[in-house]
């Protein structure tokens, strides 16, 4: 059996990982991984056969043998041990960023402001598991100046581990709140393992970049060495909304940010970026410039404009914090005209119920009138009050005989709700 450091003999050659053996490129190391509808295993002996991979790593033992293939263990533990080491090797500065909303939007805002300066690799899309991670933390070469990457759990001692693969040296919780209740158990759950990454920035004496707005990550982080953002006078780094109809305007040492974001919940995620921008000595006006460059996509705080109607379109997830904000923000912007049309907020185990009453409670408060409520936990919540559907496909079959037009409309829930499936009939 191979030890790790002979493996990574055959990964430093060209600095590439492969999990799928359809994308397999010339000198790189193919790790055989397993999921619920593949294997990975079954392609380990014809891929170092074609001799294009510097080695095969897979964990079935009875595979064929071949001098470039290596039988571990566990094919996902060497692959973590394998980014484990790649960053012990690389002295270069590392951000980790986690928290319960908006921390794919501040890692993209954040490696734009940086990329300005330095050459960086950030976590693409939302790689940011036990799998995702560590592909991100192999993808450093030797060029790379700085790495950015996103963190993400539902269950304990989840960002504890990320933290020991990616070892950062910067820390940023972006909030802390209610998501992913039926890994967590409870709210308080969702807080220790996000303060997991405060723990590992406080032991390794590294810096955390903390919103001086929110008192919960003020408290967690007051032993850090830290620099704050925010609203409050005494934060480090100060800033204030201009407008959010519909995006977000923010008004930065008497310069206008203009960007492309809805809803004023993004405030902290432009926040976190400028700050960082800040600390690594980007340039104001480069740090300007990227933010307002910066275009959300993947159905995150996106604005789009259809023949019939404007979508303020936000279905990537949903908890009850994210959602809260997202209908809030809207009734702020939208007074006439409006549709709400919102999916199930999924992971909340025995709080479900609560939550979604709640969401309902908060629709009526907010004189929504026009409102479709998708999936069992709001048709529950809601009773006869709105329009109600189990599904997506109930909600397309409705909207084929029922045209709407002339609406401003929100569109909100979890991913697995597939609300994004409405967009081109809207």
């Amino acid at each position: 059996m191979k030890t790790i450091e002979q493996i990574y003999q055959y990964y430093s050659r060209k600095y590439l990982v492969s999990t799928d053996s359809r994308k397999i490129e010339e000198g790189c190391v193919f790790v055989a991984l397993k999921g619920e509808r593949f294997d990975g295993n079954d392609f380990a002996y014809q891929v170092a056969q074609e001799n294009i991979a510097a080695c095969v790593i897979a964990d079935r033992k009875d595979l064929p043998q071949h001098e470039r293939l290596f039988i571990v263990d566990d094919s996902l533990s060497t692959l973590q041990e394998l980014a484990r080491l790649h960053r012990e090797k690389c002295n270069i500065p590392i951000i980790g960023i986690t928290g319960t909303n908006g921390k794919t939007t501040t890692k993209e805002l954040t490696a734009a402001v940086l990329s300005k300066k330095y050459n960086l690799i950030y976590t693409q899309g939302n790689f940011n598991n036990h799998l995702g991670l560590p592909l991100t933390v192999l993808r450093i070469k030797p060029d790379t100046e700085m790495a950015v990457v996103e963190m993400g759990a539902n269950h304990p001692n989840e960002i504890a581990q990320l933290c020991s693969i990616a070892n950062p040296d910067f820390g940023i919780i972006t909030n802390i709140g209610k998501a992913h209740l039926e890994g967590f158990g409870s709210f308080e759950g969702v807080v220790k393992t996000k303060n997991e990454l405060y723990d590992f920035i406080r032991d390794k004496k590294g810096k955390a970049f903390v919103n001086h707005d929110n008192e919960l990550l003020m408290n967690l982080s007051k032993d850090i060495d830290s620099k704050t953002y925010g609203k409050d006078d005494k934060a480090d780094v100060k800033a204030s909304i201009v407008s959010s109809n519909p995006y977000l305007i923010i008004d930065w040492e008497g310069k206008q940010i203009k960007t492309n974001l809805v809803g004023d919940y993004n405030f902290e995620n432009v926040m976190a970026a400028i700050t960082t921008g800040c600390y690594f000595n980007i340039e104001k006006e480069l740090i300007i410039d990227a933010i307002e460059n910066y275009r959300p996509t993947n159905n995150r705080s996106q604005f789009i404009k259809s023949e019939k109607n404007e979508i303020v379109m936000d279905a990537y997830n949903a908890n009850p914090v994210s959602m809260h904000h997202s209908i809030k923000n809207f009734r702020n912007i939208s007074s006439n005209n409006t549709l709400l049309i919102l999916g199930d907020m999924r992971e909340l185990g025995k709080e479900a119920e609560r939550e979604h009453q709640t969401i309902v409670a908060l629709i009526k408060e907010l004189k929504f009138e026009d409102v479709i409520l998708v999936g069992e936990e709001f048709k529950k919540a809601a009773g006869a009050d709105f329009t109600t559907f189990y599904n997506i496909e109930e909600l397309l079959s409705y909207i084929s005989h029922n045209e709407i037009e002339g609406k401003k409309i929100l569109i909100k829930g979890s991913n697995s709700i597939h609300l994004e499936k409405i967009v081109n009939v809207l």
